[in-house]
């Protein structure tokens, strides 16, 4: 195994255990989260470690078709994060809504 080489597979094993990691660490935001935003935003980060472990897998073992999934994937997350994002806005905005019209009752 040439030294290039060598240094090659290093890296792909950091990188991996890196994602690993920062997957473990969003999970964590995920279920802590103490408002929705947080929730979403946890959401979003996950979806792009999930399309770069992807990658990297497609880059350890020489194999393409993962990088079809890892583009479908990343479109996925992308409208279920405009969704959520959506839902939220809308969720706050009647709270809001509510809240004014308690007030100007009294």
């Amino acid at each position: 195994m040439t030294p290039e080489a060598a240094f090659l597979s290093v890296c792909e094993r950091i990188s991996v255990v890196l994602l690993v990691a920062a997957l473990a660490l969003v999970l964590w935001r995920l279920a802590k989260g103490p408002t929705a935003a947080d929730r979403v935003i946890a959401m979003d980060l996950m979806s792009v470690l999930v399309v770069a472990f992807l990658v990297a897998a497609s880059i350890i073992a020489p194999e393409t078709s993962y990088l079809d999934v890892a583009i479908a994937y990343a479109c996925i997350a992308f409208l279920g994060a405009i969704a959520l994002a959506r839902f939220i806005s809308r969720a706050t905005r009647g709270q809001a809504d509510r809240c004014k019209g308690e007030v100007s009752d009294e």
